[in-house]
């Protein structure tokens, strides 16, 4: 019996812990709706307390000014058409590393894990240099580009892991009843790879939807912003428009909170499945 009542004592106790965390990681996005429907001077008097009254024109003024319905598209064809490509690259890409175990692909291997710890602040001008000599500025077929190059490493780093729990004697029996190389891996590894795909997929999305610095760089025509880009607008030398900022931020926050909600469980099943071997 102490052994049971030690055992819930803990178990309660670590609930109300995570309660108080996760109560601490709401706050920010309780300061964030609340404020978006206040008056300025409501605003800048206390940030903290509710609304005197609810100011939904904010939202309107800033759809307007951001022009978010071309922001949104923009946003959404570089974040789908980046990860459909990352996806698929990093996946076969991962695959092939696996399987054919050469120097070359250990190689390219420890390239792409250590590009992922060279800051990208250290390779902003170079990139710039690259992307114009190539003319892939200011073009979304030229964004897309980037964000392929620096996706790749983490994506291929993650399917890597998680080709080596495909047991390969399955591969080898699709091949015994005639399917190519092709055949093997799209009918047979490309769906058994699902809970990591999708979890490259969300972890991707989160990351380029909501990246400033590299559009940044990039986009400089005003049809071509990205949401956080036409977000900036609001935020000048000397003034700070909070009051049409945050409402700004709500709505482009909006559609990657309610994809991470719907796609969340995906991304433990996937790490967990992808660390069943090294």
């Amino acid at each position: 019996m102490d052994i049971a009542k030690k055992n819930r004592a803990g178990t309660i106790a670590t609930e109300l812990v995570m309660i108080v965390l996760g109560i601490l990681f709401l706050v920010p996005f309780y300061f964030l709706f609340v404020n978006s429907v206040k008056s300025f001077g409501d605003l800048l008097t206390n940030a903290a307390s509710l609304p005197k009254s609810i100011e939904w024109g904010n939202y309107s003024r800033a759809f307007d000014i951001t022009n978010f319905p071309t922001a949104f598209l923009n946003s959404s064809i570089i974040t789908i058409v980046s990860n459909v490509l990352l996806v698929l690259i990093s996946a076969m890409a991962a695959h092939r590393m696996v399987r054919s175990n050469s120097r070359f692909n250990k190689g390219l291997f420890l390239m792409l894990v250590a590009a992922m710890v060279v800051p990208f602040q250290s390779i902003m001008i170079p990139l710039v240099k690259v992307a114009s000599t190539l003319g892939l500025m200011n073009s979304i077929h030229g964004m897309i580009i980037c964000y392929l190059g620096f996706g790749v490493p983490m994506s291929v780093f993650l399917l890597h892991g998680f080709v080596k729990s495909i047991p390969q004697e399955i591969e080898e029996a699709a091949t015994v009843d005639g399917s190519n190389a092709y055949g093997v891996f799209f009918r047979v590894v490309f769906p058994l790879m699902k809970p990591m795909l999708v979890t490259v997929f969300i972890l991707n999305t989160l990351w380029i939807w909501n990246d400033y610095l590299l559009p940044s760089l990039i986009l400089q025509s005003v049809e071509l912003q990205t949401i956080p880009i036409a977000t900036f607008a609001f935020f000048g030398q000397y003034t700070k428009q909070w009051d049409l900022a945050l409402p700004a931020l709500v709505m482009g926050v909006t559609p990657i909170i309610v994809f991470f909600l719907f796609m969340q469980k995906y991304i433990i099943e996937g790490i967990t499945q992808g660390a069943v071997k090294g």
